[in-house]
């Protein structure tokens, strides 16, 4: 690789929020964009390394292509919050304190953009000012919001219309219009966002002064709504690059010694055969839905692998003992891309989380749907209603514990996903036709693979223009030290 070559690729900084839902795709992102010929470094604290360092250590090391090495820049956590660097660690108490200490984090953010002057800032849209660094600093800031065009346009309909301000309770449903389906929603199964007007005006009008948006979705997935994003619901520029976790082989995992072990258990079971239950990094469920879930596991008689949040507890004593010989229960992180991969794996139970929805469609998983929080009811209503590729896990209640899904219903939505009937095996035949798509998408010719190129073509433009201001001296480098990793 000549000197010439290698000062003509992007530099591409990313700025991604401290959790596992946001930090994991952007590293996937960033190996995207190395694969593609650009130079990216990831800015993160010293806490979080544990989380991503793994990935992109095996990316570096197996590169066989002269790709650039993803590269870290770490800038220290404030010393004013006490607790952990991430908020999947961060009783949801501290939630409020956590954010205030990683907004802190904008003084040495913007001396690193100053040093440094990259070409491009990929930044989480939960900073908008970064979009204000950006601008003073010449540099094209991109967006990147975590969930895909389906969520970002429903939920950019509703602050237009504000159809929720129009019912009577936290549980009268109402209707968001203008997308291309009918969509109905209750004020209960909104994200918390809206629950601060001030942030959102703040995050849309840092929205409007960037150079656009990429996304973690493909065009083939969801083409109504690509479109309906990039026209009206969302910044005229958006770039659609998924699904990123295909940028490698995969996220880390080599490092989990127990890997080996659960891929093996998964070799002795039949094609299809096993349910994966997986509730996300920040799920905090109460003692009670997780005894019954274990029971409701157990009463579906299917082989499961169930990845639970590291210090859960339930009291059903002797529940792994009588299911060993069907279940595993992963404690704490799961390698979710290579479990769902393996052909054992014949349905998924997620918490609707944006990149479990995109891993799953990658891996051609049908899902029993359980949102939570956050955008996970509108992505629900994505993969039952517009893609039919998904079962909703009734959540009808047990007595005075209405908000506990009962153990009958998690064995019903477990057998409906895996079993024989022809809307079964339609699903199944559906969310196939969708993982082959987004293998072609990120492959060369691919809807995905050509975003990339031509995102890569703006950006080099706007290095150019960049340039020829810094030679009439309108743009002046300054400033900090970098600890580089």
């Amino acid at each position: 690789m000549s000197q010439a070559r290698d000062q003509d690729r992007l530099r591409v900084f990313f700025f991604p929020m401290l959790t596992p839902g946001h930090m994991l795709p952007i590293v996937d992102m960033a190996i995207l964009f190395s694969r593609h010929g650009a130079s990216p470094t990831v800015i993160t604290t010293p806490g979080n390394l544990p989380l991503i360092r793994p990935t992109i250590n095996h990316f570096n090391e197996t590169n066989n292509n002269n790709n650039t090495p993803v590269r870290l820049l770490l800038i220290p956590f404030p010393s004013s919050f006490s607790g952990a660097e991430n908020l999947s660690s961060v009783p949801s108490s501290l939630h409020g304190p956590f954010m205030a200490a990683v907004f802190s984090l904008r003084d040495p953010l913007r001396e690193i953009l100053k040093t440094h002057l990259p070409d491009c800032l990929v930044s989480d849209a939960i900073f908008p000012w970064t979009a204000d660094d950006a601008v003073d600093l010449g540099i094209p800031r991109l967006v990147f919001h975590g969930p895909g065009a389906f969520p970002l346009c429903v939920h950019r309909a509703i602050e237009l219309q504000s159809p929720h301000d129009h019912v009577s309770s936290d549980s009268e449903p109402f209707e968001v219009n203008g997308l291309k389906h009918q969509l109905s929603l209750t004020r209960f199964e909104l994200s918390a966002i809206f629950k601060f007007p001030e942030m959102l005006a703040l995050m849309r009008e840092a929205e409007g002064r960037s150079f656009g948006a990429v996304v973690n979705s493909f065009v083939e997935l969801e083409p109504d709504y690509t479109a309906l994003y990039r026209n009206g619901l969302g910044p005229s520029k958006a770039w659609f690059v998924g699904p990123v976790s295909r940028s490698h082989e995969f996220r880390g995992e080599h490092a989990n010694r127990e890997l080996v072990r659960w891929m093996t258990w998964l070799d002795s079971r039949a094609m299809g055969s096993v349910m994966y239950v997986c509730f996300g990094s920040l799920c905090e469920f109460s003692e009670i839905q997780l005894r019954e879930v274990a029971l409701g596991l157990e009463l579906s008689g299917r082989p499961f692998i169930w990845a639970i949040k590291e210090g859960a507890h339930w009291a059903l004593d002797g529940f792994e003992e009588r299911t060993k010989e069907k279940g595993l229960v992963i404690r704490g992180w799961a390698p979710q891309v290579a479990l769902l991969s393996h052909v054992a794996i014949g349905g998924f139970v997620t918490h609707c989380g944006w990149n479990s929805i995109m891993e799953g469609v990658e891996a051609g998983k049908v899902m029993a749907t359980w949102p939570l929080q956050y955008e996970q009811f509108v992505n629900e209503r994505f993969v039952t209603e517009v893609l039919g590729i998904g079962v909703r896990v009734k959540r009808g209640g047990n007595g005075e514990e209405e908000k506990v899904v009962t153990a009958k219903e998690v064995a019903a939505v477990v057998k409906e996903v895996m079993g024989d009937e022809q809307e079964a095996h339609g699903r199944r035949r559906k969310v196939q036709e969708l993982a082959a798509m987004a293998k072609a998408a990120v492959e060369e010719g691919g809807s995905s693979y050509e975003d990339v190129r031509r995102l890569f073509g703006a950006l080099a433009a706007c290095r150019e223009a960049r340039r020829e201001r810094e030679k009439k001296g309108t743009i002046v480098s300054s400033g900090a030290k970098g600890l580089g990793v």
